[in-house]
């Protein structure tokens, strides 16, 4: 299959719902209590190989079976389930029902490990991890702001309990958090927007706001700057830390930066994503390609 086209984010929006109201179902449907969703990509999302649900769920070591129907074509691969990397082998994980497995073949990057991706969307919300459904608090710059209410009924209107709070420095436990905010709030006032701060290396995630952060620089696999967003510009981008549960990201340059960024947190936009950025109510994928040349 091609490669994704760049779209708006009213568009994507727009033609997922209208599929769902002519077919009764789509892509994202869910799957039923004894059954998965699989995805394969190829480049950090780029290009689809496959996209199923309702595929039953194999008992170990079943989804190493399935997934050797899908020859690997480049140097390495990352396994998800519900959006958080798999700890284990294909050959020995287990799947619970309603889970998201997506299998994405890819070259070398400079992270170590991808802890978590946006791409699974609703996940890991819904199901959690581990066939355990985990608590989940939305914490906000400002609680009364249009962009933590907009998060925080999105979940809610998928049947998530989500709590509503202001930031805080959290120390590790079994929630879900999703942080909402410009990022200059963000910054310095959680471990894991630090290590956002710090680089792929340490994150997983391959888009670094300047010092000011008023930039966001967008990076290839290497961790190459590959274009640089102003203004108005949203990130929704999700990492997870050993010993810790995922933390989301719903930020940006500045106040449109984290509107645009709650518009897009939305499963028809996020699909496939590792992370995205928005510029000018366009996506623009996290990490980009490497420059030629």
């Amino acid at each position: 299959m091609p490669p994704k086209p760049a779209r708006t984010l009213a568009l994507a929006l727009g033609a997922v719902l209208a599929a769902a109201a002519l077919a009764g179902c789509g892509g994202g449907a869910d799957s039923g209590p004894e059954e998965m969703a699989l995805t394969v990509t190829r480049d950090f999302g780029a290009t689809s190989v496959v996209e199923l649900t309702g595929e039953r769920i194999p008992p170990p070591p079943g989804l190493s079976r399935i997934l050797q129907r899908y020859p690997q074509q480049r140097a390495r691969a990352s396994l998800f389930l519900n959006g958080i990397l798999a700890d284990e082998p294909p050959s020995e994980v287990r799947v619970h029902g309603g889970d998201r497995v997506w299998l994405d073949q890819h070259g070398p990057t400079v992270a170590p490990a991808i802890g978590a991706v946006v791409g699974s969307f609703p996940e890991p919300f819904l199901h959690g991890a581990g066939g355990k459904r985990l608590p989940v608090r939305v914490e906000c710059d400002d609680p009364r702001s249009g962009p933590c209410a907009a998060v925080a009924e999105k979940l809610v209107a998928l049947g998530v309990v989500a709590g509503r709070s202001a930031l805080s420095r959290s120390a590790a436990d079994d929630t879900l958090r999703v942080l909402v905010g410009p990022w200059k709030r963000l910054r310095g006032n959680d471990f894991e927007a630090d290590r956002v701060d710090a680089g792929p290396r340490e994150s997983g995630v391959f888009a670094r706001f300047d010092a000011s952060a008023e930039r966001l620089d967008v990076l290839d696999v290497s961790g190459r700057p590959v274009r640089t967003l102003g203004a108005g510009t949203g990130l929704v981008a999700a990492l997870a830390l050993p010993e810790r549960r995922p933390v989301w990201f719903v930020t940006g340059t500045d106040a449109a930066g984290v509107q645009a960024a709650a518009r897009a947190f939305d499963e028809s936009v996020l699909a496939d994503r590792f992370a995205l950025a928005i510029s000018d109510d366009l996506p623009v994928a996290v990490p980009l390609p490497r420059r030629q040349g």
